[in-house]
């Protein structure tokens, strides 16, 4: 019985860490991935880049930062541009998402909000710190209508 717990431990741990992001040089990144890289980041500096299976397939974020702002790039393998979270102030965002994500913060702080735009959609994601000084999410669509993820 101890073995099969030992191994069921291993198998799990195994997962998780094959799940996880790795961290890799920017040089390290698929040819593709570095071309697009290049195309898309127009001055800005790279501040890291990861690897990450997600769906079945690779993907690979790289992280940027112009005039103090993070902008994060997830490509395909193929170097097919999949997402793009980009710092925005909250109130550039449209009203109802506005509206919707100071409703839920509810007078606690809010440190950072995304836009978050995948394919043709684009939806906002903002950083809380709770009164009792735990960080949350609060994701929502354009129209102030809740994320999948929030």
């Amino acid at each position: 019985m101890k073995l099969v717990r030992l191994c069921l431990l291993g198998a799990t741990l195994g997962l998780a860490a094959f799940a996880a992001e790795t961290k890799v040089k920017p040089s390290e990144l698929p040819p593709a991935v570095q071309a697009a890289m290049k195309d898309q980041t127009g001055g800005a500096s790279i501040v890291g880049a990861s690897k990450e299976r997600e769906h079945g397939r690779m993907t690979y974020e790289v992280e940027t930062k112009r005039n103090g702002k993070g902008r994060d790039l997830t490509f395909a393998e193929n170097g097919s541009l999949l997402e793009i979270e980009e710092e925005v102030d909250l109130n550039s965002i449209p009203a109802p998402a506005k509206e919707t994500i100071e409703k839920k913060a509810a007078g606690e702080t809010i440190r950072k909000v995304e836009s978050v735009t995948h394919g043709s959609i684009t939806s906002y994601e903002a950083d809380v710190r709770t009164k009792a000084g735990r960080n949350r999410e609060i994701a929502v669509n354009a129209d102030g209508s809740p994320h999948p993820e929030d």
